[in-house]
């Protein structure tokens, strides 16, 4: 399986400038908290989708289907149990905390689903450069940036071991997924060693090279605003001044209901 989350597609969302596309994706992080009825939240999930349909990435929500599946269920129970309305469902369960409960399981896969998409459209020097450009200082960027590339190098490291570990005779498919968890502990050992060595060799590498000696620095990639961009943030503004409208309006809140 390829660590790797970008994903190579010649898209329109794709050909977006880096800084659109966190726009979107702070855009959408607002909007989805707006409201607490399922009905009012749909309509900005499905647009999280077409917007993932529209790069061809939804795939990659394949790599996290069981968390996916486990998270659901947490949220809808979790939230269920801690909130309360005045009408009476079944049991200790009310339709205002059922109503809320799956708002709020919406939400937390659309944002997420919102976070895939645009890992699996943005390469993370574009992401990058895109967040320096809206100021971010370099350092930290960079930082982001290393971060970005060693969760799939812990996960390539971890694919390595555990086929090296399969070739020894060692077990790792059969079993529940609780035996299968825990055999995969003892492969977090090597995984650690692994990446503390590689860090540390990094870390020398940028010494090596004057990293920071300099406060100016050019840049390989240059975005721009294009045509696209100015159409699709020109849509965003106005869809967050409607969502606004009627956040402030007073709609889309579930009457009755009490959070704990």
């Amino acid at each position: 399986m390829d660590a790797e989350i970008y994903l190579d597609r010649d898209t329109f969302v794709h050909r977006l400038d880096p800084r659109t596309k966190l726009f979107i994706v702070l855009a959408f992080f607002v909007l989805l908290l707006y409201f607490e009825e399922p009905l009012w939240v749909l309509p900005f999930s499905v647009l999280v989708l077409a917007w993932g349909a529209a790069a061809r990435v939804l795939v990659n929500l394949r790599r996290i289907r069981y968390i996916l599946v486990v998270l659901t269920f947490s949220s809808l129970l979790m939230w269920t149990l801690f909130a309360s309305g005045e009408t009476d469902l079944f049991w200790i369960l009310d339709v205002e905390a059922v109503k809320y409960a799956i708002s709020r399981t919406v939400v937390m896969l659309s944002l997420i689903t919102t976070g895939m998409v645009l890992l699996s459209t943005t390469r993370n020097e574009e992401l990058v450069i895109g967040m320096i450009k809206l100021g971010l200082p370099y350092r930290v960027g960079f930082a982001i940036s290393t971060a970005l590339r060693l969760v799939p190098t812990i996960a390539s490291s971890t694919q390595t071991i555990a086929q090296a570990q399969r070739s020894r005779g060692l077990d790792l498919d059969s079993g529940n997924l609780l035996e299968r968890l825990r055999k995969y502990i003892p492969l977090l050992i090597p995984v650690f060693v692994s990446t503390i060595r590689g860090t540390n060799t990094f870390g020398m590498a940028l010494e090596a090279k004057g990293f920071g000696a300099r406060k100016d620095r050019t840049f390989y990639l240059e975005p721009h605003f294009g045509r696209n961009d100015y159409l699709v943030m020109g849509g965003l503004v106005l869809l967050f001044a409607v969502a606004t409208y009627f956040k402030i309006a007073g709609y889309g809140v579930i009457e009755g209901l009490t959070r704990f």
